[in-house]
């Protein structure tokens, strides 16, 4: 038994050697692939880098115009709106309608006043009536009248008070009575003179001086009731519409807004490490994907340093530094046709 064990066992491996080569081999041929395989991924590699030109990063932008808020400057209610989203309008269109009761209340105030200061001016300018004149100069020769009579008295007396028959009281009180009716005669003469020159320059002057003021509150308030209306301030297109009819707005609320797609630019955010061919005054290629595949030439007018807040910031592991980012605009060398607000634009000559 021994014996044939032993024989058996030599059997056995007899016939596990050629299994075992077979193995070898399978692995040495495996191995052999994954070299060729890591050998021709290099090789591929190094031909990228050294023959290949490494691709640019691609700037993109959008489209911009300008934009104008219409507000109103009196507060009020709206109550028409004339135009809708998407309207196209010229500049002095009407645009909406603001009802502003407090408005006319303050125009009514306004014209009453400058009618009281009108009347005003027009009595200082005319002066006393011919009735205050007539009176006047009635009193005025009142006044004569006594003045004749006290000096015949005053005479009288007087040669009587020579001549010692009356006593020196008496003419004293005559005397009196004459010098009071002269100051009266004259200040008759003056209030006279005053109703036929009527109201000084200085009251004239300030007369019209309110009525110039009651007349400038007028305007104003003329102003406001004009500015109810809300005009367009420029040719162009409704971008929106803020409040509805009906909606109370304050001074200075916008109430819709006008794109003028004439005044157009493109706005690019760019890191300073590749601003090397965007000086100011260099012109690019531009396409914009929703126009198609026509490239458009624009020139960069502005270049400014974006906030904090927008910049860019490349991590230090590698030894890189920091770097800001720059807002640049550019302005189309000739219109585009077709070109609105916020499509995307595309730097094409980087």
């Amino acid at each position: 038994m021994t014996t044939e064990n032993a024989k058996n066992n030599s059997m056995e491996t007899n016939e596990q050697h050629p299994v075992t080569t077979i193995l070898d081999s399978n692995t040495k041929t495996l191995m052999f692939g994954l070299m060729v395989l890591v050998g021709i991924i290099l090789i591929v590699g190094l031909v990228g880098i050294f023959f290949l030109p490494p691709e640019r990063e691609l700037l993109m932008g959008e489209v911009a115009v300008t934009e104008y808020r219409v507000a109103n400057k009196v507060p009020g209610r709206i109550d028409k709106i004339y135009v809708h989203e998407g309207d196209h309008v010229r500049a002095g269109d009407t645009l909406a309608h603001i009802n502003s009761p407090e408005v006319d209340a303050k125009m009514e105030q306004a014209r009453a006043a400058r009618s009281a200061a009108t009347a005003q001016s027009n009595k200082a300018e005319a002066g006393a009536r011919q009735q205050q004149i007539a009176a006047a100069y009635e009193m005025w020769q009142k006044a004569l009248v006594g003045v004749d009579i006290a000096k015949k008295s005053y005479d009288r007396v007087k040669q009587l008070y020579e001549k010692k028959v009356v006593s020196a009281q008496k003419f004293d009180e005559v005397d009196a009575q004459y010098r009071a009716a002269v100051a009266t005669a004259n200040a008759a003469k003056t209030q006279y003179d005053l109703a036929l020159e009527g109201a000084q320059g200085e009251d004239k002057q300030a007369a019209k001086a309110l009525v110039a003021q009651a007349s400038g509150a007028v305007q104003e308030v003329q102003s406001y009731i004009n500015a109810r209306y809300l005009l367009a301030p420029c040719d162009g297109e409704v971008a929106e519409i803020y409040p509805k009819v009906t909606e109370l707005v304050g001074t200075g609320s916008p109430v819709m807004s006008i794109l003028d797609n004439t005044d157009m630019w493109f706005t690019f955010s760019v890191r300073e490490d590749m601003l090397k061919d965007l000086a100011v005054g260099t012109e690019v290629q531009i396409n914009i994907p929703a126009l198609g595949e026509q490239t458009y030439t624009a020139r960069v007018t502005y270049m400014r340093a974006m906030a904090s807040y927008a910049t860019w910031r490349a991590t230090k592991i590698n030894g890189q530094y920091d770097v800001k980012s720059f807002d640049l605009k550019l302005v189309p060398v000739e219109p585009i046709e077709g070109a609105r607000a916020g499509m995307t634009a595309i730097i094409k000559d980087r």
